[in-house]
């Protein structure tokens, strides 16, 4: 068995315009003063990573590395959340999804997904130049919006906007493959890939791609009402990256699932910081404990309530007592009795 990784931290909804969030290096010894001994980097700010420049420059890699192990850190793996998006967007979220790529490729469907594709394989090639082994992105959606089957879908939709979906994707996984790296699809709802059913709908149509992995994020679980320790147990070959994100479920007379169109705070499905919400981490540890999850467990904070540096704070020391470190030992070896094969065969009677 392994022990997992951590803690680190996803500096995604930390990125500010003030110190010490405003660039890579202060944000580091934020971090490292906090207890984390590793960082996810999103790649769409200049200010922490130059994601081209990145692929292209081993040495610019080489010096992003050592600038973060300066600080006492990790580079844990590289994200491309917002670029993925954009290589399925339905035309009904055109113009909402435009504000996550530069403004040059905005009103531009196709040449914003250009776009997205080239960053995902620039994020590929600077996964390998860092040393990493894994990276975290969405899958986009075609048909998000047909979600819940009314009006009823039309013939045949479903299959063909799978076909879409990993005929786009299928090209940006050889390329992973090329560079060694597992791409990992945070499975979460506004993608087409948002539980394990559409999961499995599309390794099938990516041909099971060795490289078609999986962010295991519980808290989107449990707002879709889906056991997320199952979860674990059937997908746990797959799950390569780890974000640890605590949500909470309480549906009442007025509303569910869906949420009533109220704000994040009104919501029965609401996002919390860890500790504060229903996820059981107890198990989910020990689960991957079990199954030899190697990666990090890494902090994505998500809080309708708490602010964000108590979360970050209390949050390292959360996942710093949750991660087990395994036995090297079974608890039993006091009481044996040894053996060989052919002691073995004297007691079989053989």
């Amino acid at each position: 068995m392994k022990t997992i990784k951590g803690p680190a931290i996803f500096l995604a909804q930390f990125i500010g315009a003030d110190e010490p969030f405003n660039n890579l290096k202060s944000i580091c010894h934020w971090a490292k003063d906090l207890g984390y001994k590793g960082v996810q980097l999103p790649t769409l700010d200049d200010r922490f990573i130059d994601l081209k420049k990145a692929a292209e420059s081993k040495t610019y890699a080489d010096e992003l590395n050592g600038l973060v192990k300066d600080c006492g850190l990790e580079i844990t793996e590289l994200s491309t959340h917002l670029q993925g998006q954009l290589v399925a967007v339905n035309p009904a979220y055109d113009q909402l999804f435009d504000g996550f790529a530069p403004e040059a490729y905005r009103n531009n469907p196709k040449a914003r997904q250009e776009w997205a594709v080239q960053q995902l394989r620039y994020a590929a090639k600077a996964s390998q130049n860092l040393g990493l082994n894994a990276s975290v992105t969405f899958s986009g959606a075609l048909i998000w919006q047909m979600m819940y089957p009314w009006p009823q879908r039309p013939a045949g939709i479903v299959e063909d906007a799978f076909t879409e979906l990993a005929k786009r994707w299928e090209p940006i996984l050889n390329v992973y493959d090329e560079y060694g790296i597992d791409l990992c699809y945070e499975i979460h709802p506004g993608e087409d890939l948002h539980d394990g059913i559409t999961y499995e709908m599309f390794l099938e149509k990516v041909n099971n791609h060795p490289r078609a992995c999986l962010l295991y994020d519980p808290s989107h679980f449990v707002l879709q009402c889906l056991d997320y320790l199952e979860y674990i147990d059937i997908y746990h070959e797959r799950i390569k990256m780890f974000h640890v994100k605590d949500a909470e479920f309480n549906p009442t007379g007025r509303q569910g699932v869906y949420g009533g169109y109220q704000s994040w705070i009104n919501r029965a499905g609401r996002f919390r910081s860890l500790g504060d919400g229903q996820v059981d981490f107890k198990s989910i540890f020990s689960k991957l404990a079990q199954y030899d999850f190697s990666g990090w467990a890494v902090l994505e904070w998500e809080c309708a309530l708490k602010n964000s540096e108590d979360g970050a704070r209390e949050g390292a020391e959360f996942i710093k007592n949750h991660i087990i470190k395994v036995t090297d030992k079974a608890f039993d070896d006091f009481a044996s009795s040894g053996g060989d094969e052919a002691f073995n065969k004297k007691i079989l009677g053989i």
